[in-house]
């Protein structure tokens, strides 16, 4: 048979591994003690605050209006189709005077050409009439029939050579004035874009003055953040030295139980030590 015996002990111990810097510790204690009274704003830091402050307010003050009358101008368009009824008028004027030529309507009128045939018409006709009046043959039909085809010799080539100038002319002035409606349709498509682009423009101008009309208060409110963030901030610089020092130690306790199994032999002395005792006692 086997047999078991428990024993019970509560033990208990204290760490304190730096006992012996206890003395340094306090005094690093002391010094932060000495600095909870040195946490809030000082003169300078609310002299730097005031300062920031007050040039917030003058630069809105100052810049806010003219950044709004910016940012009201380019949302209008900035003025980028000013110029469009200037474009236009130039190009009407263009078509005006390039129309009659594109159209052919001058084909064949060339005003400045008349006095030329006139004067071919003139030599032509005193070298024919002189030529039968000499032979005595002047006011006859052959004279009359010369006279036709030597005017005509003489015209031809000069009408002709106006005639595909005139063809030419015409297809110049229609090749300008499509040339000049691209032209024309560019320049409102770009005044058009840039009137759009102005307006894009104006919307981000409209935000930098909402932004600059509020400066004056948004440095109001980071100022006294400061002033109620900078206490806090230094507290937590001491508290982030004093808090592990102030944990630093300690003690502890607990119970163990101990159970130990016993051989035959160990139980048997167990049960005899008894009687053992008694024969000593009595003599036995």
């Amino acid at each position: 048979m086997g047999g078991e015996s428990k024993q019970s002990s509560t033990q208990s111990s204290t760490t304190n591994p730096w006992e012996p810097a206890q003395p340094a510790l306090q005094g690093i204690l002391g010094q932060l003690q000495g600095q909870l009274g040195k946490t809030g704003v000082t003169g300078a830091e609310n002299n730097a605050l005031d300062t920031i402050t007050t040039n917030a307010n003058a630069a809105a003050g100052q810049y806010a209006p003219q950044m709004g009358a910016n940012a009201n101008e380019l949302l209008s368009g900035g003025g980028a189709l000013n110029q469009t009824g200037a474009i236009n008028k130039n190009y009407e004027d263009y078509q005006r005077r390039l129309n009659p030529t594109a159209d052919g309507t001058n084909m064949g009128g060339n005003s400045g050409l008349q006095p030329y045939l006139d004067t071919i018409r003139d030599d032509v006709t005193n070298q024919v009439n002189g030529s039968f009046a000499a032979a005595g043959r002047d006011f006859s039909g052959a004279n009359f029939g010369a006279l036709g085809r030597g005017i005509a010799s003489g015209m031809a080539p000069v009408i002709a050579q106006q005639y595909n100038t005139d063809t030419a002319n015409q297809r110049s002035a229609a090749d300008a004035l499509y040339g000049a409606g691209n032209t024309n349709a560019g320049l409102l498509s770009g005044l058009q874009q840039q009137n759009l682009a102005n307006k894009q423009v104006g919307a981000t101008a409209a935000g930098q003055a909402t932004d600059m009309s509020n400066a004056g208060a948004n440095a109001t409110l980071a100022a006294e953040a400061q002033r109620r963030g900078i206490p806090v901030q230094a507290l937590g610089l001491l508290a982030q030295i004093g808090i592990p020092i102030a944990g630093l130690g300690g003690q502890s306790s607990g119970q163990s139980d101990t159970t130990n199994q016993m051989s035959g032999v160990q139980q048997f002395a167990t049960a005899v030590t008894p009687f053992t005792s008694m024969f000593k006692f009595g003599g036995g």
